[in-house]
């Protein structure tokens, strides 16, 4: 169980609770960016990761990881590509 004290949370609950989330391989927020970093343990997401979650602008990056044993608390709710592609 995670506790309020782990050092991966610091302020992500003003930007990240209840959000909707993707569930995507890895897509960079700007042209010419090669990765982002997991907004909890700041790890590296890149094109080697096979899938990672991100806001819907792709924006915020979530490992998967960080992903189990936040989810819970921040109550996201998760679209998979193929939900997106089939809105499109």
């Amino acid at each position: 169980m995670i506790k309020n004290n782990d050092w991966r949370l610091t302020n992500q609950m003003n930007y990240l609770y209840r959000k909707q989330l993707l569930h995507i391989p890895f897509t960079p927020y700007r042209k010419g960016w090669e990765h982002e970093h997991c907004s909890f343990c700041s790890g590296k997401i890149d094109n080697d990761t096979k899938k990672a979650y991100c806001t819907t602008d792709k924006y915020h990056w979530i490992c998967e990881r960080c992903f189990k044993d936040f989810n819970k608390i921040f109550e996201w709710d998760i679209k998979e590509e193929a939900e997106k592609n089939k809105n499109m």
